[in-house]
């Protein structure tokens, strides 16, 4: 798991078993699989609230990773309501989104995987994987 500083470009979105948990489902992590877009590998990532992955903040600001439009136009995110500003211009579902860069174990292909976490409503914590992309 890296943060990812220098301008990429994104090539496709791998496929991934499972992109929604809740409450009891990531109690202390979450972890799912995502199959490798060039060998087919199928690669296991864990997400660890509170402790995994950096701001999408990193790579919109300024344009330096990609820009704005390029995220929305991916639909790796959306624009986030008035109401919920305050976890930055673009989340996944309203709420604080984060981001990692990973590699396929097997060829080495670079991703990076775009998440949110947070209380959705209360009693109801979410965590929801936006998707995997290959990028170059």
């Amino acid at each position: 798991m890296y943060s990812i500083s220098k301008k990429i470009n994104i090539l496709k979105q791998a496929p991934i078993a499972k992109n929604f948990f809740s409450n009891v489902e990531m109690t202390r992590l979450a972890v799912t699989q995502f199959t490798c877009c060039d060998c087919g590998h199928e690669n296991s990532i864990e997400i660890i609230p509170y402790e995994s992955g950096f701001p999408i903040f990193q790579i919109y600001n300024e344009d330096i990773v990609l820009s704005k439009g390029e995220l929305l136009q991916n639909k790796i995110v959306t624009e986030t309501s008035n109401s919920m500003l305050h976890f930055g211009a673009l989340t996944v579902s309203n709420l604080p989104t984060l981001y990692f860069g990973t590699d396929c174990q097997s060829c080495h292909s670079k991703y990076f995987c775009v998440f949110s976490y947070g209380e959705k409503q209360p009693g109801l914590t979410v965590l929801q994987i936006s998707g995997i992309w290959k990028y170059e």
